[in-house]
C-alpha cells in the first residue's frame, strides 16, 4: 500500500455551515399538519399564542415551523390535560417565562 501525502491525523477541513430558510407555510396548510381548524388558528394569532406579530395582522397569517410545534403543543395541552382556551394564555405565558429562565441560569452556569 502506498503512503499517503499528509497523514489522517494533520488533515484539516473547512466545513461551512449554511442555515437552511425557514419555510412559510399558509392557513390551510398549517391547518391540514396540524389537524387544527383554520378558525381555531386565526383565535390563536388573536390570542398572541404564536407570537406578537401574527396576533395583529389583517392579512392571512403564515406559519413557520416553530409555528407548527407551538400549535401541536397547544394543541396537547388542550386536548391531553383539559387546558381550556381561556387559560391557554396564562399558561402558555408561564412555560415562556419558565424557558427564558432556564436559558437564563444556562448562560449564568456557564459552558
Amino acid at each position: 500500500m502506498s503512503d499517503p501525502a499528509y497523514p489522517a491525523s494533520k488533515i484539516l477541513a473547512r466545513i461551512e455551515i449554511v442555515e437552511a430558510a425557514s419555510a412559510a407555510y399558509p392557513l390551510d396548510a398549517a391547518a391540514l399538519m396540524t389537524g387544527v381548524h383554520p378558525e381555531m388558528l386565526r383565535y390563536y394569532c388573536r390570542l398572541g399564542l404564536l407570537g406578537t406579530r401574527r396576533a395583529g395582522t389583517e392579512r392571512e397569517p403564515t406559519f413557520d415551523d416553530n409555528a407548527l410545534y407551538d400549535i401541536r403543543r397547544i394543541e396537547h395541552y388542550r386536548r391531553h390535560h383539559g387546558v381550556s382556551r381561556r387559560a391557554l394564555p396564562l399558561v402558555f405565558a408561564l412555560l415562556r417565562e419558565v424557558e427564558r429562565l432556564e436559558n437564563e441560569v444556562r448562560f449564568l452556569r456557564g459552558p
